[in-house]
């Protein structure tokens, strides 16, 4: 079978309430994969990704690295 894919971006970290911080990033995930399932988009798959900037010229002349950043994504996908 054929899938369609969305993406959602989600921060690194996530602020929650006094006394919630062991359900409060289980909450934030299910509150959005109960959104983009209303517009049946079924679960997929949850990735971590590294990403580095291109230091600048000098630097880059020089062998430095950009820092890497890590991103997370909630990956979605539904029948083509």
């Amino acid at each position: 079978m054929n899938y369609t894919y969305k993406m959602v971006q989600i921060p690194p970290s996530v602020e929650v309430k006094k006394g919630e911080s062991n359900t409060g990033a289980a909450a934030y995930l299910q509150s959005i994969v109960n959104r983009e399932a209303k517009q049946d988009w079924e679960f997929y798959r949850v990735d971590e990704i590294g990403v580095s900037e291109n230091p600048g010229c000098l630097s880059g002349f020089l062998g430095a690295r950009g820092p890497i950043q890590l991103y997370y994504v909630v990956t979605f996908r539904k029948p083509a």
